[in-house]
């Protein structure tokens, strides 16, 4: 479980086959989860200046892949007893969107994402959502896509200052949402065993 709050940028050294390796200050061990623009991967090795993790091929179908190399966004899990700010992010990426325009409002810059409509269903104004592992706030929903406004503080903390319209960005919606949604659609009476169904497949 992540906050969507970044750690750090680690930097790519390498991807090559379904292995990426990260040049990092932060010191994880083998086994622990770190999410890598917004898709949690396991550590599978370490070395002096940094780690490297495996993505499956689920992992491979679903995210922007382009994105994995110079800098990129790092958080390591939650661990019990830490603060939790930000809002309760997974690092299981729903999809990739694609930034269709952005806009400089004052001290925010507004960005606009299209979404699938599959995905875009997930997504509520004043919500949350996960842009590459940052937790931001949906502030408008249309009919094929949705909008942001990021603040200055957010803009120094990540690498969206440097985005560009036509960028792929990881995007994972809201848990809540999806359980919600998920409940709601099922015909049968819902019970204990049904929820954990439900909860199993996140």
């Amino acid at each position: 479980m992540f906050t969507g709050l970044i750690r750090e940028f680690a930097e790519v050294v390498s991807y090559a086959n379904t292995v990426l390796s990260l040049r990092a200050n932060y010191k994880p061990a083998i086994g622990d989860s770190i999410a890598i623009n917004g898709a949690c991967l396991t550590v599978i090795e370490l070395f002096e200046s940094g780690f490297s993790v495996e993505l499956s091929l689920e992992s491979r179908s679903l995210l922007a892949l382009e994105n994995l190399k110079g800098k990129v966004h790092m958080e390591p899990a939650l661990a019990l007893g830490d603060r939790l700010d930000g809002h309760m992010v997974q690092g299981h990426v729903d999809c990739v969107g694609v930034i269709e325009s952005l806009t400089q409002r004052e001290n925010g810059l507004d960005i606009e994402i299209s979404l699938p409509k599959d995905s875009l269903k997930f997504v509520i104004p004043k919500g949350s959502v996960s842009i590459d592992g940052v937790s931001l706030t949906v502030n408008e929903v249309k009919k094929e896509s949705f909008r942001l406004t990021i603040i200055p503080h957010t803009l120094e903390k990540t690498l969206i200052a440097s985005y560009k319209v036509g960028r792929r960005v990881n995007v994972e919606t809201d848990m809540f949402a999806r359980y919600l949604y998920h409940m709601f659609q099922k015909k049968e009476a819902l019970d204990w065993n049904g929820v954990d169904r439900i909860m199993a497949t996140y």
